[in-house]
Parts: C-alpha cells; structure tokens; sequence
C-alpha cells in the first residue's frame, strides 16, 4: 500500500512540476512506536518559510522547489530534531526521503538499529491510537499525568469523559456503572481484586510512575472477558523508552485536617503499629493471645509527615534486551471527623455527631520489567509487578458525650463510646510474560501468560463499645451482643492464572480494501480461601469490672481477670468460604476495510463457572454451597466512517454479563467500622446487557480532540446493593429489578489555545503553551422495583417502598464533569502549571427497601445519597537544568464536605425531611517534591 500511493504521489508531483520544479516526499514513521506512521511532524526547508506536516498516515510532500540542494529539518515534540543537508531537488522528479525519527536519545541517522521499545505514553501517540481502535476508547498517559501531578491510577482515570469515582465506597464509575460491570486488566489480562468486598483491584495502588497509560474502552471487544457493561480499564505498565534511564525523587508534604492543632498532636494510630515495619506488618501470636498480651489502647504518632521516595533504573543492551526497575514507597496521613446516623423504618437508630477516623497510609511498589528483541520478528515481555499496602485505621465516636447506639439505648442513664481500630495489609504479586512473533507477511501470533498473588488480611481488628454513665462519667462495658469487646482476624488468598493466545491474519492490505481475521482463546483460573474469627470478651456479670477511661480502656484485658472469673472469653467457630471461578473462551474477529468504512465484527463464546463453598455462622446450618454457571454466545459489532482525514463517526453494539462475585454470594457478613454490615445472597444471578454506542471524533491538529458520543444500556436483572428487610444496618446484593436502562450523551475537547512558537530555521520550540481539557456527561437512568412472586401469584416479597415502583440506578449521577487547563513554557528549563476540577452530581450509594413487607408504604428505609461535590487539584513544576525537577501539589484545594443523605418520613408526623447520615471533610493535601535525572 505504501509503495502504491507512494507512487500516485510521485506520479501526481511529476505532472504537476514537470516543467521547471521538483518536490521532495516522503514518509515519516516513529521508531518509538515500532515504526508506525508519524502524523502531525514538522518538515521544513532550513532558510525559507517553506514546510509542510505529516498526515495521519506519515505522508508528507514539499512541492513546487526550484531545481538545487536544500537542508531538510524535521521535527517533533519530545523527539530528537533531525537536519538532513544536501537533499537534491532535480526539476521534473521528485525526491524521496522516508525518515524513521527517535526520542530525545541522540541517536544518529546511520546508526543501525533492530527495533526499539514502543512508547505509548504521550498524548499524540495515544491520540493516534484512539483514531486507529476499532472500539470507542479513551487513554491517558504518564505524560500527561505527570503534568497534572496524577500520582495514581484510580485518579488518572477520573480524567477520562464519564468517569468518577466514589469518595464513600471508592469505586470507580464509568458511565454510571460501578465496580461489578467493570473489568481491570493489565497489558490486557487480568488483575485481582485486593477487596473482599470489589469485584476490581483498587486503582490507587497503582502509582503513575509504573504506567505507560491507562485506557477505558467504553465499549466490548470480544477478545476480552465478556464480564463487563461499561468497559475495561486496561493498565499498560512501563517500558524503557531510550536506551537507558536513572532517576530519583522525593517527596513531602502534609494533610490540612491533620495539621491541625488537637490532631496534629495527638495523631492516633492503632495497637498494631507497633508490629510495623516499614509499612510490613507483622505479628506471631494468636487472636486470642492478642486479648490479653497485646494492649488495647490506641497510640500517639508523633509528626504524622507525608513522604515519600521513588527511583528508576533501566539499561538497553546491545538494542536487543532491555531492563527497567522502578521502585517506590508512600506514607500519607488523613483525618476526618462528621456526623454519623443510622435510621431504621424512618425513626433514629444510631447517632454518633463526633465521627471521627485516623488513617494512616504506608505503600511500597516495585516493577521489574524485561524486553527481549530476538530480531525485527519476535519480541519477549516479561512484567513483574509487587504492592504492599498496609491502611493502619482508627475510628472513634462518642467522646463528645452525646453518642448514642440502638443495640445499648435501654441504658437510658448512658450515652456510647464506639472505638475501632484496624490494620489492612495487602500483598500483590502480578507476574507475566508476553509474546509477539510475525510468522509472515500476513500473520502474526500474540499470547500471554499470567500468575497473581493476593494476600488481603484484616490481622487483628480491635473493637470496644462502651458506655458512659451519665451520673458519675463511669466506663461500663457494652451489656448486649457479647462481641462489643473483641478482636479479630480476617484473611484472604487469591490465586489465579490466566492467558491468551491470538493469532492475526492480514489477509488483504490495500489502500482503499483491507481484511484481517483474529482467532483466540482466553482462559482464567481463580481461587480464594477466605477466613474470619471473632473472639469476643464477656464480664462475668454486667458491671463488675469498670475502666477507669475510655483512653486506658485496655487496663482490665488482664490475665489476671480472666483467672479470678471477672471476665471470659467468648470465642465464634470461624466463617469460611472457598470460591473458584474458571472462565474458557474462544473468540473470532472480522475487521473489513472498504475505502472510508471500517466494519468489525465480532463473536465470543465464553463458558463461566462459579462456585463458592461457605461455612459461616449466619446461615442457617452454617454449611452450604452456591453454583453458577453461564453458558453464552457474546457478539459486537463495531462500525467506523472516517468522513475525512481528522472527522469520523463510530457505532457499536454489543451483547454482554455481568456476574455475581464471590463476596455477593456467599452469606457471610462484613461489619464496616460504624457497625453496618454487608451479607452475601446465594441466590443473586448474573445480569444480562446490551450495550449501544454513537459517536463522532474530530481531530483539528496535533494533540487535538473534539468528540460527542450518545449512549444507550438496557441491563435485565440488574444486581444492587439494597437495605435488606427486618435487619437494621445491614445491605445486601439482590436483583431487586427486572431491568434497568441508562442513556446518556459525553463531549469532549482537548484544545490548544496558545501554542509554542517554531522557529522556521531549525524547528526548535520556544514561548508558551496554553491547553484546555474539558468533558461533560449526562445521563438518565432509571430501574424498575420488583415484586416476587410464586408460580401461584402468591406474595413472596417486594422491593417497593413509599409507593415507589422504579428508581434510579446505584452509582450512577446525572452530571459528571471533568476539566484541566495546563501552561507550559517551551524550551529549557520548562515551567509547567495546571488546574483541574472533577464534579460528579448527586449518586444513589444504596437503595431503599422496605422494612415491614406488608406495609412497605409506611415501614421502610429510604435510599441513602451521596451528594455531588467539586475536588479541585493544582500542580506547578519546574525544571532547573538538565537534571534536576521541583514540583508543588495541592489536591482537594476547595476540602468540600461530604455528604450521604437519606430521606426520612417517620409515621407519627408523616413530614419528610432530608437527613445527614454521614458527613466530613478529606482534608487538602500539600507536597513539595524534587527529583534528579541522571
């Protein structure tokens, strides 16, 4: 193809300056990106103002030049300037010159190199990308994230059309679907959760330093799990991009809530802390010898300082291998103090008006990546990725004297005191290796293997509830449960392996007619043993024991009391599950060219088998066993129609499921920190989507986007997080609807509004740069509420309340905004400066359900909502010299409050009123950091 429009080409200029001139052509291709065309490169003839850019495809022509030898100079952002002198322009004909060009390497023109690693972390090649990608897909790279100060992965992808994130549950949401109708790969396999409770890996504990881009593919590939309804975020973890790299960097900083005075000084951390090291926690003694020889009380962290540090390190060798290591560690403190009510059946609950958490944050990452070029035709990839993350977590409420606990308000003479404290380790182990191989001209064969390793432990959670007696300040143990003086023990192990194996047919390529075939199999292998004990102490006899504070309540947790009767154990027989899930596919991909059609057509059939064994004390028999298994042909169709070079529209249709997780069909139940409490329900099913896309792309220039995009889902039994009945405090996983529909519309523009100037003789960048980025969402959603019953028509249950058939959807908010403006100076020592804001409008956390099933109208618990709020960040970074960069961040400038509310209508007065059920502040982070590159 190439040598055929090359030809039109030079045929065309031939005839067109056969007279007197000449022109010269060419082709230029990106050695950064495995010699793909280059668009948007400057050419231009050194001493003239005569010049030209690169098209989409790397073409490039210089016509009308008068017979005689002329400097050429090429260009590009980021890429090593080339001059090629005594260039001979012969009047008639046509010169061509096809240039490969580099990154800023020095690499000279007559070097001879075998290939060099791709670099897919720029926003040009990412553009390029996006305009190629037979799905709708967007991306984002580390380029661009370091110029916004994007430190993590669950951020980055808060800055792509459609996506928000949950400040209360942490999940990402795209286009209003969170955590259970997405998917999270890396380098296109799968990663595991690190959650029991989330279907995805937590995105946070990726840092940005690790990553090439990230991509949200809003629409389904059947070359991946067909898991999925709002997309797949694939992570693409770093390569060397030059021939070699050093680099280090340091970073401090400081929360505002904690700096606090009250906070700053008395920052509290949990017993455990004293077992870690390092942010590695680690401890030899049982949970019940923790009752009594490890103490009870929390701990002062003295100057609780952000840091943290970071390297890198790669080397290419002889153009065939290359090695990269990047490590890091972050510590990171917050504090936040709100309001907490729990309502059941429209009347209190629980009220706690000094809610307050510590957190303390320590992570530690390494990647270890390995490129292997056996020559231009095969390629080796191996990719080590290790995350250790330790959340040291404590909770109090009720210091203020005014809480008060539904389970302890027959003690009428007393208000609560709740303190919980925890400590979260997570250990990661993602290890892959990855191959390409050209067979031919024609065919190439891709596949990749994969191992993961979690281990998400809970290893000791100290819990105390207590009451403080009103007549004399007297701490008096909690009298109900059994278990409000406890510690406890949760683990978790996944193991999991998975692969691919692809193989592609180019079987025709020509300019204006293209077909390509894509055959593969997909197969994933996952495990996990999940345990949790409690072991609770118990006086003797209410009120024989008393602590003399609610600061030294691990006084009494003596041997000695539990020797003289005071005091006893009270131990639960442990909840266990064990879940497996085997996913096998195999898959066909049809992708015809006609002129400026594309036509992708796709079908994957993909077998799902989930089984969970579980022993856990509230089922009843405490034994029992889920099953599910899906059988399902998923087909896409993806068209595209490129209206001219920079305009085209695409639409995409697709079929496909969305299945229940380990943690929602297995009964056992999670107690959050503020008492509420999420079971399993073995009888939730898989849903069933289909998806629709439209949309229109434009690409103005280099760097460039305008887009507008419509979207439609109609999802069957969709599955939602809802209060369940008769049990306060507790939600559950049900399909509470029939079906449920969201259509929306996404804009997009990434513009420059001021650009560097090129200076016309050697194309050398000086002045500023002004970029705007902006995208807006909209959507409706809306899910009917179902009433079960039996073959009979008898009245089994219902999810109505308040004589409400249908709702929005969980997670989902009508307006999601997203916006950057960034300011760079060309040139050395570069100055950078950007602003960001994301807004995500009101989003259903939970929803409603009745409490009393005959009486849902009156006797029900309405939705809990978390309210929209603004985050605003700022970054400014500047470089002094060749080595050394200083950057200052500020995240969470405007430290909104954030807010869950729920609607409240009780049935003595019939009024409704709009309630707090959580509120607090996050708090605005501040750092300074410096990095050295050698």
């Amino acid at each position: 193809m190439k040598r055929f429009f090359l030809s039109l080409l030079i045929l065309a200029a031939m005839h067109s300056n056969a007279q007197d001139n000449g022109s010269i052509a060419g082709k230029i291709t990106d050695k950064e990106v495995n010699n793909e065309p280059l668009p948007f490169a400057n050419i231009l003839i050194k001493g003239t103002t005569k010049g030209t850019t690169s098209d989409f495809d790397g073409l490039y022509e210089i016509a009308d030049l008068e017979a005689g030898t002329y400097t050429v100079v090429y260009s590009f952002v980021g890429y090593e300037t080339v001059e090629l002198p005594n260039i001979a322009v012969v009047a008639g004909k046509v010169t061509t010159v096809d240039l490969g060009m580099a990154a800023n390497e020095g690499v000279s023109l007559d070097e001879v190199v075998v290939t060099t690693v791709a670099r897919k972390d720029s926003e040009v090649a990412l553009l390029l990308d996006q305009k190629k990608a037979v799905e709708i897909k967007e991306s984002i790279g580390a380029q661009q994230l370091g110029k916004i100060g994007v430190s993590d992965v669950a951020t980055a992808t808060t800055k792509i059309s459609g996506v928000s994130s949950s400040e209360a549950s942490g999940d990402v949401f795209v286009r209003g679907l969170g955590d259970r109708y997405l998917i999270t790969t890396l380098n296109g396999l799968p990663v595991p959760s690190d959650d029991v409770e989330k279907k995805n890996i937590d995105l946070g504990l990726f840092p940005t330093r690790v990553i090439q881009n990230v991509s949200v593919s809003k629409t389904y590939s059947t070359q991946t799990s067909a898991d999925q309804s709002s997309g797949n975020i694939n992570i693409s973890s770093r390569e060397l991009s030059g021939s070699s790299e050093l680099s280090f960097g340091l970073q401090t900083g400081i929360n505002s809530n904690v700096a606090k005075s009250g906070v700053y000084d008395d920052f509290k951390v949990s017993r455990n802390s004293a077992n870690t090291d390092f942010g590695f926690y680690a401890q030899n003694r049982t949970t019940q010898e923790l009752i009594t020889q490890q103490g009870w009380n929390t701990v002062q962290k003295e100057n609780p300082i952000d840091y943290s540090f970071n390297f890198v390190a790669g080397k290419k060798i002889k153009e065939r291998f290359a090695a990269l290591l990047t490590a890091s560690h972050n510590t990171s403190h917050t504090y936040g103090q709100g309001l907490f009510r729990q309502f059941r059946s429209n009347f209190i609950d629980d009220t706690i008006t000094d809610a307050t958490n510590f957190n303390r944050r320590a992570v530690t990452s390494a990647l270890l990546d390995f490129s292997f070029f056996a020559n231009d035709k095969n390629k080796l990839k191996s990719s080590t990725f290790f995350i250790n993350t330790t959340n040291d977590e404590v909770y109090e409420g009720g210091r203020n004297g005014e809480g008060t606990i539904f389970e302890e308000t027959d003690v009428n003479e007393a208000f609560q005191f709740v303190r919980d404290q925890n400590i979260k380790q997570t250990r990661l182990l993602v290890t892959q290796l990855l191959g390409t191989h050209k067979l031919g001209e024609k065919n190439s064969l891709e596949w990749a293997g994969g191992y993961n390793s979690v281990n998400a432990d809970e290893p000791n959670r100290i819990r105390n509830e207590v009451n403080i007696m009103n007549d004399d300040g007297r701490i008096q143990l909690g009298r109900t449960g059994g278990f409000q003086q406890r510690k406890s023990k949760q683990e978790i192990a996944d193991k999991e392996f998975s692969g691919y194996l692809k193989d592609v047919l180019q079987l025709i390529d020509e300019e204006e007619k293209s077909f390509k075939v894509e055959l593969g199999i997909n197969y994933r292998n996952k495990e996990r043993d999940f345990f949790s004990q409690f072991i609770g102490v118990e006086e003797r006899a209410t009120d024989v024991i008393n602590p003399p504070s609610i600061d030294n309540l691990g006084s009494i947790f003596q041997q000695g009391n539990f020797d003289n009767g005071l005091l006893e154990f009270n131990i639960l027989q442990p909840d266990l599950y064990n879940g497996k899930l085997i996913s096998q596919a195999a898959f066909a991909d049809f992708n015809v060219g006609l002129g400026k059609w594309n036509f992708n057509a796709g079908l994957r059939y993909q077998k799902d088998e989930i089984k969970v064994s579980f022993d856990v004390g509230n089922f009843s028999g405490r034994i029992g066993e889920s099953v599910k298994e899906y059988n399902n042909l998923y087909p896409s169709l993806n068209v595209k129609y490129d209206i001219n070079d920079k305009n085209g529209l695409r639409l995409a249709v697709s079929r496909t499921i969305t299945l229940p997780e380990f943690k929602e069909i297995s009964p056992f139940e999670y107690v959050s920190q503020t008492g509420q409490v999420t079971r399993g329900n073995p009888d939730l099913e898989a849903s069933r989507d289909l998806n629709y896309d439209l949309k229109w792309e434009y690409f103005p220039s280099n760097g460039q986007l305008i887009s507008l995009a419509a979207f439609y889902k109609d999802i069957s039994d969709p599955i939602n997080k809802v209060q369940d009945r008769g049990s306060a405090g507790v939600f559950s996983f049900f399909n509470s609807g029939e079906k449920a529909e969201i259509y929306g519309f996404e804009a997009e523009t990434k513009i420059d509004l001021v650009s560097p100037i090129t200076n016309e003789e050697d194309g050398s960048m000086s002045g500023y740069g002004l970029n705007l980025v902006f995208n807006a969402t909209r959507m409706w959603h809306t899910q009917d509420l179902k009433e079960v019953r039996d073959e009979n028509g008898n009245f089994i249950r219902t999810f109505r309340y308040n004589g409400l058939t249908e709702t929005g959807l969980q997670g989902a908010s009508d307006w999601i905004v997203n916006t950057s403006l960034n300011f760079n100076t060309a040139g050395e020592n570069s100055f950078n400066a950007s602003l960001t804001a994301n807004y995500a409008s009101d989003k259903i956390f939970a929803l409603g359900a009745p409490e009393i099933q005959s009486q849902s109208e009156t006797f029900y618990n309405d939705a809990i909502v978390e309210k929209g709020f603004v985050v605003l960040d700022a970054v400014i970074s500047k470089e002094f010299g060749e080595h050394w960069r200083v950057r200052l961040i500020g995240r969470n400038l405007l430290n909104p409050e954030i807010k869950r509310t729920q609607l409240v209508k009780p049935s003595t007065t019939n009024l409704e009123t709009e309630e707090i059920v959580r509120s607090y502040t996050a708090g605005s982070q501040l750092r300074l950091g410096i990095n050295y590159t050698f």
